[in-house]
């Protein structure tokens, strides 16, 4: 199940009130209207942790990210876990300044990474760091008007860079500081901070999207043989289906080599795909999970005699991951980002169009029963409604026997590895 993710975004604007970037605020809840930070680590990890969860093309939608960051989060490797043209640190005015300290931005700032000076005001130790930033911002709520004239005036001379007044609440405010020569603008006189969250794909959830992302684009089975060797679990399971799948044959399967040659790049794109859909499943959707399993199959065994191998399993991730959203908590847009796939799929699952959607409103109308509707579909990819009825009993079949051979828990699907045709 996905874990809960939480942040609040507050625009950044320049002269004219277009969009120039968001700050990213820390926040526990969704009702949350401010930070209650007992740790400024904590805060800072979550921060870059959830912007990571949420998708940054998406929660920025091509602008930069301002986050705070203490002395301890600044010194960690997580600061390195966003790209570096993605993001602005905002560095605290908590942050004593050091020798260690400028090493470490002159440090970040090789790798591309940028900074603002949060809170600024006017004090000699601050001094060495106005060259390594390219923002300064202005705290002009809790100063009188003519100070921030006098600061801005003070630092030209070392700082090249650019101003952010923060906490313009009001218009008079924000027009004296356009005049004063501050170029971006941030406060409740444009936006309040908006609170955001998100199911977000937990780590097991992501190494099988990265996998079937590899699959989709990759001919040569060496590619994937590495990442899944990096990766005991998802071995351990491929060797154990890869040896299911070959029942029967003399020579067992022993290296993720022979599993790949074994299996194929579409069984094992259909494999991954069962395995990020059934995975762990709570008791409550354990019989989701078979339902999903049983669409899929249907939606592929009434494409059988009417399409090609590879639009066949493309019908049966169309039916798998019509229920995906429910299943892992996560709104298919986002899967769909993370996990690109086939525009008839996409249409299907998205739209409720394109060549594969009768397929599916098929599988729906049959899990309802819905004689009108099942005629309906039916006639229109030249099937019948005998033929939808035994594919339906045969989809059952397959799942059960899915669930059967690898040992069934108490919620159902665990673990996909049973024969994929």
């Amino acid at each position: 199940m996905g874990k809960e993710t939480f942040l609040a975004r507050q625009p950044i604007v320049d002269a004219e009130h277009r969009l120039f970037a968001y700050e990213l605020l820390f926040r526990q809840s969704m009702a949350a209207v401010s930070a209650q930070i007992s740790s400024q680590l904590q805060a800072g990890v979550e921060v870059i942790g959830n912007t990571l969860c949420l998708g940054p093309d998406w929660l920025l939608q091509g602008r930069l990210a301002f986050i705070n960051l203490d002395e301890a989060t600044l010194m960690s490797d997580f600061v390195c876990l966003l790209p570096p043209h993605h993001v602005v640190y905002e560095i605290l005015e908590t942050v004593p300044v050091s020798p260690v300290l400028i090493a470490r931005i002159r440090e970040l700032r090789q790798l591309g990474y940028r900074f603002a000076l949060d809170d600024f005001v006017c004090l000699d130790e601050y001094r060495p760091l106005l060259p390594m930033v390219d923002f300064v911002k202005l705290d002009v709520l809790e100063q009188h008007p003519e100070k921030t004239v006098e600061i801005i005036a003070h630092i030209q001379r070392d700082f090249k860079g650019q101003f952010i007044a923060e906490k313009v609440e009001t218009r008079e405010m924000f027009e004296l500081c356009r005049a004063s020569g501050i170029q971006y603008f941030q406060g409740y006189y444009f936006a309040r901070p908006e609170n955001l969250a998100s199911k977000s794909i937990q780590p097991g959830q992501l190494a099988v999207l990265e996998l079937m992302n590899k699959v989709r684009t990759c001919e040569d089975l060496g590619e994937i043989e590495e990442p899944l060797r990096r990766n005991a679990a998802l071995t351990l399971r491929l060797l154990r289906y890869a040896n299911s799948a070959a029942a029967g044959l003399r020579k067992q399967v022993h290296t993720v080599r022979q599993a790949l040659a074994q299996i194929g790049l579409m069984t094992l794109y259909r494999w991954l795909a069962l395995l990020l859909v059934t995975a762990n499943p709570t008791p409550t959707n354990a019989l989701l999970a078979r339902t999903a399993v049983t669409r899929g199959r249907l939606c592929e065994l009434l494409g059988r005699p009417r399409l090609d191998r590879q639009a066949q399993d493309e019908l049966f991730i169309t039916g798998l991951f019509s229920l995906a959203e429910p299943l892992m908590e996560i709104p298919l847009a986002r899967l769909l980002e993370q996990l690109p796939m086939p525009n008839p799929v996409v249409q299907a699952l998205v739209h409720q169009s394109g060549p594969y959607a009768p397929f599916l409103k098929l599988a729906e109308a049959s899990e309802r029963s819905d004689f009108a509707q099942i005629a309906r579909y039916a006639g229109e990819i030249a099937s019948s409604p005998d033929e939808v009825n035994v594919a339906q009993l045969q989809s059952l079949a397959w799942t059960e026997e899915l669930a059967s051979e690898v040992a069934p828990t108490a919620v159902g699907l665990a673990t996909p590895e049973a024969g994929l045709r």
